[in-house]
C-alpha cells in the first residue's frame, strides 16, 4: 500500500491522523513481507525438517495472510462507508482500473525478468519455463490447473499462487459487496447484519476445504484457489465494519493473543510444513489460526490503535520497507536462489538461515527499490 493509496482506501479514524494511520498500515506490511523472505530462507536452507523448531519457521508464511486481512480491510471500506454514510458506492470500473495499475506492471516486469534469468540458469525441475506457462504466470492462471507442482510452476515465481489468489479476490469483491449490502441490508447500515452476512461467506471455506479433501474431481491446484483463503479476506472486511462502528482494539490485548495462537497453530495440529496441509482437520485449523492471528495483528492499527504498536510501525524505515513490501514479495525468490548459489554457496537444504536471509534482503531491498520507483502509481 503506497502512501496515497492508504488515504484513498481509507475512511476517518477520528483518534488517529490520517498520518500515523497511513503509515502504521505500510508497516504491518513490510512485516508481512519480511516474514515471507524469512520462511523462504528457512525452507531454501533445510530449517523445516527442525521438528518444533522448523514448523514455527514455516509458519513464518502468516505474512500472506496478513497481506490478505490488509487487502480485505483496504478495499472493502470505501462500499461500507458508502452505506453508513448513505453516499454512492465505489465506480467499480475505477476499483478495477487501480488495482491493474497497482499490480500488473511490477509483476509483468517481474515475470519477464524471470524467465530471462532462467534462460541462463540450468535449476531444475523448472516445469513453468514454457512458452504456455509464461503466458499462465502472466495472466496469474497457472494456479487453475490440475498437478499444480508440474505445470507450470516457475522456480524463480513459487510464490505467485497467492497474488493470483489475490487478484481472484479483486475480481470476487464487487459481487460479494453487493450481496452483503443491497441484497442484505437493502443499502441500509444495519452493522450485526452485515457481520452476519461477511460470516456466511467466510463459512465458505470450510465448506471448500471439505469439499476439495473429500472429493477427487476437482484438480489438485483447486486447493490454492481463492475459496481456500476467503475467510483470510472476510477478516479484513469485518474490521472494515467494526470501524464504521466506532469499534477499538488495543495491542495490549490482541499482540498476547496472536503470540499464543502462533505457537499453537506452530504444532502438528495445522498440519506439516507446506502451503497445503494434507488432512482435512489440519486444513481447517490452519485457516481458522491463521484468521485469527493475521485479523488481530492488524485490528489494533485498522480500529484506532495510537500507541507504541502504532508508533513503532510508523517509523521511517518500517514505511519505506512497507512503501517496497510488494516488489520485495516479488523478486525475493529470484534473488535467494542466485544469491544461495553465487553468493554464499550453499547446497540446497543446506547452510544458515540467517545468513541466506540477510544476504537476500541485502539484494532484494535496493531491486525492489528500483522496481517500485520505475513501475509505482503516481498521483
Amino acid at each position: 500500500m503506497t502512501l496515497s493509496e492508504g488515504v484513498a482506501a481509507q475512511g476517518g479514524l477520528e483518534s488517529v491522523s490520517r498520518a500515523e494511520r497511513v503509515a502504521s498500515l505500510t508497516g504491518i506490511r513490510a512485516v508481512a513481507a519480511i516474514l515471507v523472505v524469512a520462511t523462504h530462507a528457512a525452507y531454501t536452507t533445510g530449517k523445516y525438517t527442525h521438528g518444533y523448531v522448523g514448523l514455527v519457521y514455516s509458519r513464518m508464511e502468516i505474512g500472506v495472510p496478513i497481506f490478505f486481512v490488509l487487502s480485505g480491510f483496504l478495499l472493502f471500506s470505501p462500499w461500507v462507508k458508502g452505506v453508513a454514510t448513505d453516499r454512492p458506492p465505489p465506480s467499480v470500473a475505477r476499483f478495477a482500473w487501480h488495482r491493474v495499475r497497482r499490480i500488473m506492471p511490477a509483476y509483468a516486469v517481474t515475470v519477464l525478468a524471470a524467465y530471462l534469468i532462467y534462460e541462463f540458469r540450468t535449476v531444475r525441475p523448472n516445469p513453468g519455463h514454457t512458452w504456455i506457462g509464461l503466458v499462465r504466470n502472466l495472466t496469474l492462471t497457472q494456479i487453475y490447473t490440475h498437478h499444480y507442482l508440474y505445470s507450470y510452476l516457475h522456480q524463480g515465481l513459487t510464490q505467485m499462487w497467492s497474488l493470483a489468489v489475490e487478484v481472484a479476490f479483486y475480481l470476487v469483491l464487487p459481487l460479494m459487496a453487493y450481496l452483503v449490502l443491497v441484497v442484505l441490508c437493502r443499502r441500509q447500515w444495519r452493522p450485526r447484519l452485515l457481520l452476519a452476512g461477511l460470516a456466511m461467506l467466510g463459512a465458505l471455506t470450510p465448506a471448500w476445504l471439505v469439499l476439495v479433501h473429500v472429493t477427487d474431481w476437482l484438480p489438485d491446484g483447486a486447493r490454492l484457489w481463492l475459496p481456500t483463503y476467503l475467510v483470510w479476506f472476510v477478516g479484513g472486511m469485518m474490521l472494515a465494519v467494526l470501524q464504521a462502528m466506532g469499534v477499538r482494539w488495543y495491542a495490549a490485548a490482541c499482540l498476547p493473543l496472536a503470540v499464543v495462537c502462533y505457537f499453537i497453530v506452530s504444532t502438528p495440529i495445522a498440519g506439516a510444513p507446506t502451503t497445503s496441509p494434507a488432512k482435512l482437520w489440519e486444513a481447517l485449523a490452519k485457516a481458522v489460526f491463521y484468521v485469527v492471528i493475521a485479523t488481530v495483528v492488524v485490528g489494533p492499527l485498522a480500529l484506532g490503535n495510537h500507541g507504541w504498536y502504532s508508533r513503532v510501525l510508523a517509523t521511517r524505515p518500517m514505511v519505506f520497507l512497507g512503501e517496497i513490501s510488494y516488489e520485495i514479495f516479488l523478486i525475493h525468490l529470484i534473488v535467494m536462489e542466485i544469491v544461495m548459489g553465487e553468493v554464499v554457496r550453499y547446497r540446497i537444504y543446506t547452510g544458515s538461515m540467517v545468513v541466506l536471509f540477510a544476504a537476500t534482503l541485502a539484494v532484494t531491498i535496493p531491486l525492489a527499490w528500483v522496481l517500485h520507483r520505475f513501475t509505482r502509481v503516481r498521483a
